[in-house]
């Protein structure tokens, strides 16, 4: 009987990969859980196993006292004496009890608790033993379907491929092979919980690790790798040894190494990037197959880089839906806008204008114009004579209180200003009351015919003061009161 248990033991150690003293715990705890359902005490049992009998003891433990308050776990010093004469106070002492009468019932609980101390030490085992692994590439095959998630065999356990993590361009059925990179590993009750993807830059990385030997060996590295599965990814190499071409090296010869991949990956398309310190010549590489012109970077604390392309390079570089840009983006780390040289030349042009618009004239140097009149202008988005001069009678007339006569009045000026004429010291206000003296009903629109033409010195004008006769000639109410 010593025999036939312990080598049950070790054939148990030795089909679930289990440490023969974990069984033997559980032995023990299942002789203790069945002794405490046959005797119902409240008793401290305890078990010991004996590798060399192959017998278990079940006894219980309790405390020697000088005065006893609760029999079913203290002793008396008194009643230990008895029992051995080297008892002392704290010491404790082990009672047996017989094994012999645990029946049938015990029996069976005692094989349920053994059952479940070896399911919880196989649990931990595989939980230990693929939580290390995450990140590496694993062979099963598909035992069923679950929803859209699959179920994967991998020998010891099994783990799930969720929806999430397969490949739009792959389908499976039961029975195919598979093969996937290990993502997460999750602890639940039921036991380990194995996640699994194809849809992971690791499953890339390993397939490169496997087909590629200058990987393998460390001659070649993986600087980063992105990809969106089915369609396309981005692997960016680099060589520790300059005699070695990293990308040539991953093609192989006529593609021989990385058409196998391709073929794993069900036809997905691989860019092979040469890596750079530089960030400018990294994310030229990155955006191949499309030829850069420019690159330009813009805020190197946000990462943003700015790409310029030829116009017939535009689509190539953007990709389809935006692909190639979008994985070159995650490849490099950085934001990357892409513009046409047609584009970025019209945005040049763009701001060279709001620069000259900004660097104008203010309308305060315009002589004769009056605070409220200027104020008002201002109020509509003129801030220079530059922006004066060009405007439209429509725009103007477009304002309360500006009539046509008085737009064309202040474009005039504004052009005249311009073009180097200077005002007099004579205001309008005095010409046009001249005129009307005279009664003369066509002074003003012959001030305004004299007023296209530039001013000289021996015509001394006051701007404002002519607009002001201007409106009341039509009827309005005057710019400034």
């Amino acid at each position: 009987m010593a025999n036939t248990l312990t080598q049950t033991i070790e054939q148990i150690s030795k089909e679930k990969g289990i440490n023969p003293e974990i069984i033997q715990h559980a032995l023990e705890d299942a002789m203790v859980a069945a002794a405490k359902k046959y005797f119902k005490t409240n008793e401290d049992l305890q078990a010991r196993f004996d590798p060399e009998t192959g017998t278990i003891e079940v006894f219980a433990v309790k405390r020697i006292v000088e005065e006893v308050t609760d029999e079913s776990k203290e002793m008396s010093l008194k009643d230990a004496l008895e029992i051995d004469e080297t008892f002392n106070i704290d010491d404790y002492i082990e009672i047996p009890k017989p094994t012999g009468d645990l029946g049938r019932i015990a029996a069976q609980t005692a094989k349920q608790v053994i059952f479940q101390k070896v399911r919880e030490a196989e649990r931990e085992i595989i939980f230990g033993e693929f939580s290390g692994q995450t990140g590496q590439l694993v062979n099963g095959i598909v035992r069923r379907l679950e929803g859209r998630d699959i179920i994967v065999d991998l020998g010891k356990t099994e783990a799930v491929l969720p929806f999430s993590e397969q490949s739009r361009a792959e389908q499976y059925k039961p029975g195919d092979r598979i093969r996937a990179a290990i993502v997460k590993v999750h602890r639940l009750s039921k036991g380990p919980q194995i996640v699994i993807s194809r849809t992971d830059p690791q499953l890339l990385i390993r397939l490169f690790e496997m087909e590629i030997p200058e990987i393998y060996d460390g001659t070649v590295i993986i600087k980063n790798a992105v990809r969106e599965a089915g369609e396309r990814a981005k692997v960016a190499v680099m060589s520790k040894d300059e005699n070695v071409d990293p990308v040539g090296a991953c093609v192989g010869m006529k593609g021989s190494r990385i058409n196998s991949i391709i073929r794993e990956l069900r036809g997905e398309k691989i860019d092979i990037i040469e890596y750079s310190d530089d960030t400018v010549e990294y994310a030229i590489n990155a955006l191949n197959p499309a030829k850069i012109s420019k690159v330009l970077v813009l805020d190197p604390s946000e990462r943003v880089l700015e790409v310029i392309v030829q116009e017939d390079q535009l689509s190539l570089a953007i990709g389809k839906k935006g692909q190639n840009v979008r994985l070159a983006s995650k490849l490099l780390g950085w934001q990357i806008e892409i513009k046409s040289e047609e584009e970025k030349k019209q945005e040049i042009i763009s701001q060279m204008d709001q620069l000259a618009v900004a660097a104008g004239d203010p309308l305060s140097e315009l002589e004769g114009l009056g605070e409220k009149t200027r104020a008002r202008l201002g109020e509509a988005g003129f801030e220079s004579i530059q922006e004066l001069a060009s405007a439209s009678l429509e725009q103007l007339t477009a304002l309360p209180g500006i009539g046509e006569k008085t737009a064309q009045k202040l474009i005039s000026a504004a052009q005249a200003h311009l073009s180097g004429a200077q005002t007099g010291e004579e205001s309008l206000e005095e010409e046009f009351k001249e005129q009307q003296e005279q009664g003369s009903t066509g002074g003003t629109a012959q001030a305004m015919s004299e007023e296209q033409e530039p001013r000289t010195e021996e015509e001394p004008e006051k701007l404002e003061d002519e607009l002001q006769s201007t409106r009341a000639d039509e009827g309005g109410e005057l710019l400034d009161s």
